[in-house]
């Protein structure tokens, strides 16, 4: 377990995605004959590219971020903080501020990200996302000619692996085993495109994606065998 690390220079977040259009109906004839391919093997024989639309937001190519959520603890005068906010809205914006918040408050060596499967998911994805908007990488996301153990990612799934890549671990499962109480979560992933185009409730989605990234570091917390976060410690902070 990397317990060495200081735990204020760990940038704990996690993204919520959907697809990129609301139906499948408003991409291209080329997008539609693109998603059809990518995603036939995903789909059962009886399920059509159309149907199987509804699950897009999970590819880069054909999906987009709603928001990225972050965390990170401070410590004052001994008192432990974890302060979380979020980037939301327009996605090449809110990518272009955490870009920011990478490149100007966490773009040291001593400076890593952690995720619960991001090394599969998040952290992929927010680069692939950025470069098809056009945005340059920060160094925290730029793999390109670094050594395995240079990657200054964290991926509390894979800690939990214990070297069995044929594992998966949920994070509401990890949370349940370690004794981490579960929050309040009126959402699941699966309903993350429904709220988004259906009930246009971002802020709901907000909600349970901050509710994500404080689980993610109580699961950081346990596997390090450190005292958990209490509810006075855990900070909203604006984003500005």
């Amino acid at each position: 377990m990397p317990d060495k690390l200081q735990l204020e220079n760990i940038l704990f977040l996690d993204i919520e995605t959907v697809p990129e259009k609301s139906s499948f109906d408003q991409l291209d004839a080329t997008t539609q004959e693109l998603w059809a391919h990518k995603s036939q093997y995903q789909r059962k024989d009886n399920i059509t590219a159309e149907e199987f639309y509804e699950r897009a937001g999970i590819w880069a190519e054909f999906g987009k971020i709603v928001c990225i959520s972050v965390g990170y603890f401070t410590f004052q005068n001994s008192v432990r903080n974890f302060r979380i906010t979020t980037f939301h809205g327009d996605e090449a914006k809110l990518l272009a501020d955490f870009k920011i918040l990478l490149d100007e408050h966490f773009n040291h060596a001593k400076n890593v990200l952690c995720a619960h499967n991001g090394k599969e998911f998040d952290f992929p994805y927010i680069a692939r996302r950025m470069i098809i908007h056009g945005i340059s990488l920060p160094q925290k996301l730029d793999l390109f000619g670094k050594k395995p153990w240079e990657i200054p990612h964290i991926d509390t799934m894979e800690l939990w692996k214990f070297g069995d890549y044929k594992h998966f671990t949920s994070l509401k499962l990890m949370a349940h085993v370690l004794g981490i109480p579960s929050p309040k979560e009126d959402i699941d992933g699966s309903m993350v495109r429904v709220v988004y185009y259906e009930e246009n409730d971002l802020n709901r989605i907000v909600t349970y994606c901050e509710l994500d990234v404080l689980t993610t570091a109580q699961v950081y917390l346990r596997l390090r065998n450190q005292e958990l976060l209490a509810d006075n410690e855990v900070k909203k902070v604006a984003n500005e």
